[in-house]
């Protein structure tokens, strides 16, 4: 007869430990996503707390996209190559660069995860440098400097337009599903649409009757459209190609 033999207690626990659930960082975004809200801080953090007053202005003027400067009747100087990007790295206020920074999140984090970093790092340059054209050709005599990211902003609002805002997360990494709509898609989505006629209300009021409450400065509107237009119509050179199903 068989005696019931009790276990050790090496024998009650389990081989394989079972794996911990898996939990979702908290802020989920693409590093360079991060690399450009990181030096937007910096460069903020900086021209506040650390520079004096003749350090700031010397990182204004060499920094910011100053219209009158591209005229012709300043001279030369090697700036000129890189105001039309540095720009976008800059801020006004703290209200400035916090709206700038959820919306470069929101908007860019899907959209950095659709195009990879270097893609990604292009198309914010491209449509900075868009955004300061337009503003340039229609303020050619300007004196006031733009800064801000808002217009490289408003370039991953016009692509994700034309991804109809559709969002896939089976990578475990929101990116824009599906290939860009055909323009005349997207003129005939009632959600877009809106969404664009919101946007489109917001940038004129703000920019033409200057309401734009813990914001310092008018809002270059212009900026916004140019951006906008590039991340539209653009869109499709910067998109890496999909695997097909």
């Amino acid at each position: 007869m068989s005696e019931p033999v009790t276990p050790t207690e090496s024998e009650l626990q389990p081989d394989d430990e079972a794996p911990e659930p898996r939990r979702e960082p908290m802020f989920n975004l693409p590093p360079v996503v991060l690399a450009v809200m990181g030096i937007c801080a910096i460069v903020f953090l900086l021209e506040r707390y650390v520079l004096n007053d003749n350090q700031q202005m010397t990182l204004l003027y060499d920094g910011a996209f100053i219209p009158v400067l591209y005229t012709g009747q300043y001279g030369f100087d090697w700036f000129l190559f890189t105001r039309p990007f540095t720009y976008a790295f800059m801020h006004g206020g703290l209200a400035h660069i916090a709206v700038n920074m959820v919306w470069l999140a929101a908007f860019g984090s899907p959209l950095a995860n659709r195009f990879g970093a270097a893609r990604f790092a292009v198309f914010y340059a491209v449509t900075g440098l868009a955004s300061v054209a337009l503003f340039w050709a229609m303020h050619p005599y300007g004196e006031m400097p733009l800064v801000g990211a808002s217009g490289a902003i408003s370039g991953m609002m016009g692509a994700a337009a034309r991804y109809g805002f559709r969002i896939d997360r089976s990578s475990g990494q929101a990116a824009f599903a599906g290939e860009p709509l055909p323009i005349a898609i997207v003129l005939r989505s009632r959600g877009v649409m809106t969404f664009l006629g919101v946007w489109m209300v917001i940038n004129l009021a703000t920019g033409l009757l200057g309401f734009a409450p813990g914001i310092e400065g008018q809002i270059a509107w212009e900026a916004h459209i140019g951006g906008f237009v590039a991340g539209f119509f653009g869109v499709r050179f910067f998109d890496r190609p999909q695997p097909s199903e």
